[in-house]
């Protein structure tokens, strides 16, 4: 009795001993790990946008110089923009910009790269997002409706609605919509953000129009900067809404054809309960991933789209700079594109925990 007694008593002890002080809870060693992996991720990010810069065919010298450079004034200019250092030094003065994010000065314009950005991505922003809510609205729900009337015109129509979203160029759209709705039937705004005559009556604060619209109260401008980002938000939503109703549908078909909706339906449960509460709260996960996918393509992916609607974004600007060889410029969106995909799946990550127990 006293031996089990005493193996019995030391258990506890054993378990308390292997708990040492300090020690991290699982949950806090989690974050910690997920932490370290994004940071990571950026570091590795930065190595590389580092390496775009100086591997490209493309001589910051020249251009800010311009091609009849003197040798003097060439070797000048290297030396005040640091490339007559060593690579690994250069890497690290790097970094210490990127920590103070300083990405320099763009060779255009000559002001501070982050201002630039700062000035055209609000656009875009506002443009991708709107896009995202057209093609999240309606590419989810068509998803669910072809997936539960699978092989019905309902169905059809859905294949042949993304086949086109994947199929017609942004360009083409774009260019037929404007002369459709804009130019024969006056249904929407021209290119830009704003008609010429609205543009002092709008004061800008967040960079978003309809926002700013909204805040200043005065709907003859919301009215306006809406009938503007409709159709480009559209046309950029179509791609989105072909991935995102096709995905559903691949999803919502896996999780139809199992046995606990069968179950549910001899239970007596209605069909669209079944399919809105039981079956959709098991594919909202993928769903988010596909979702949040779309929108960090929409964000970089808006060139064609700009361009043609004179939208001042981030991807006309990008796209701007590149041809011009203003390599400050392309390697700071090239970087905030890729924060914008570590943040994006940082985000599902989070909600996966919140939406599937099993994660956590």
């Amino acid at each position: 009795m006293t031996d089990a007694a005493t193996l019995v008593g030391a258990t506890p002890r054993r378990r308390r001993r292997g708990r040492r002080k300090g020690a991290l809870s699982p949950k806090v060693a989690a974050v910690l790990a997920r932490a370290g992996s994004v940071l990571v991720t950026l570091l590795g990010l930065a190595g590389l946008t580092f390496m775009i810069g100086r591997l490209l065919p493309l001589d910051p010298v020249l251009a800010v110089l311009g091609d009849n450079a003197t040798p003097e004034a060439y070797r000048a200019m290297t030396i005040q923009l640091g490339l007559d250092k060593p690579l690994i030094v250069q890497f690290g003065n790097y970094l210490l910009d990127l920590a103070r994010l300083d990405f320099g000065n763009s060779l255009l314009s000559g002001r501070p790269v982050v201002d630039e950005i700062a000035r055209v991505f609000p656009a875009t922003l506002e443009l991708a997002t709107v896009a995202m809510v057209i093609g999240t609205g309606i590419g989810v729900p068509l998803g669910v409706v072809a997936a539960v009337y699978r092989n019905s015109w309902i169905d059809h129509t859905a294949r042949i609605l993304s086949l086109i979203g994947y199929s017609a160029p942004n360009f083409w759209l774009g260019l037929m919509g404007l002369v459709l709705f804009y130019a024969t039937l006056g249904w929407v705004g021209g290119p830009g953000r704003l008609d010429f005559i609205y543009e002092f009556d709008l004061t800008p604060v967040t960079g978003f129009f309809l926002l700013d619209a909204l805040m200043s109260g005065n709907l003859e401008v919301f009215g306006n900067v809406f009938s503007h980002i409709i159709l480009p938000a559209s046309i950029l939503a179509l791609s989105s809404l072909a991935y995102i109703s096709r995905m559903t549908r691949s999803f919502m078909i896996e999780q139809l054809e199992q046995e606990y909706v069968v179950t549910a339906r001899a239970k007596g449960l209605g069909l669209w309960r079944i399919v809105w509460l039981h079956v959709f709260r098991n594919v909202a996960v993928q769903v988010i991933t596909v979702v949040a996918l779309s929108y960090a393509f929409l964000l970089e992916g808006a060139v064609l789209t700009e361009t043609v609607f004179a939208w001042p974004g981030f991807g006309r600007y990008m796209t701007n700079a590149l041809l011009s060889a203003d390599m400050n410029s392309v390697v700071g969106c090239t970087l905030l594109i890729g924060v914008i995909f570590v943040a994006l799946n940082l985000i599902c990550d989070i909600l996966y925990r919140i939406l599937d127990p099993r994660t956590r």
